[in-house]
């Protein structure tokens, strides 16, 4: 049978704080957002510059793809509710962030900035790998890796406090609206965030 929480649309209905938050918080506008914001808290406008292309050469084409997908009508959304239809996007997201982080690697990019870069393909290679099996929620992943992120230049303490916070209210979200049970909720913030500390302990 399949899950509820595989349909598009199923349970609450679009409107509210709990789509806000879902809507909002998307892992595509997240991943594209935080290279030139952490390029720009460690380097400055320099940085936010090599955050940008970053963006560009990592995201930009998964998120195209996706994009071009629900436009032609063989994906649910750009939030890629049904499981079986992410293979796809997530190969896609594989190549180019892999060959986005060689090329920042090659241009001499800022370490901070490669790292994020870094820590994106370890997103897709893990939660990739899971989501083949069990449907992982990538929103609270990408959220809670992202404060991981943010930590290393921000106040530490107070980043992951507000972190954790957030990455429960886009849980609640998630579950809310019925795309996620909570078991999917926590172990996507568990899992985000771990890779993202493994991977920055490996190349900071």
């Amino acid at each position: 049978m399949t899950d509820q929480r595989e349909t598009p649309g199923a349970g609450a209905g679009r409107g509210g704080l709990a789509w806000a938050v879902t809507e909002v918080a998307a892992p595509q506008y997240v991943v594209i957002a935080l290279p030139p914001v952490a390029g720009l808290l460690a380097h400055g406008w320099a940085g936010a510059l090599w955050g940008l292309l970053a963006a560009a050469l990592c995201v930009g084409v998964p998120v195209g793809v996706i994009a071009v997908g629900v436009r032609r009508g063989r994906l649910d959304s750009m939030h890629l509710v049904d499981r079986r239809s992410r293979t796809g996007p997530m190969l896609v997201g594989l190549v180019t962030v892999a060959v986005g982080l060689v090329l920042l690697v090659l241009l001499d990019a800022p370490a901070v900035v490669t790292a994020t870069a870094a820590v994106m393909l370890g997103w897709v290679l893990v939660m990739g790998a899971i989501t083949l099996k069990w449907k992982i929620s990538f929103h609270t992943g990408v959220a809670a890796g992202a404060a991981v992120v943010l930590a290393h230049v921000l106040p530490a303490a107070v980043t992951l406090g507000v972190g954790a916070a957030l990455a429960g209210l886009i849980g609640w979200a998630r579950v809310r609206v019925t795309h996620h049970t909570t078991a999917q909720a926590v172990a996507g913030a568990a899992a985000g965030a771990g890779v993202a500390w493994a991977v920055l302990a490996l190349v900071l």
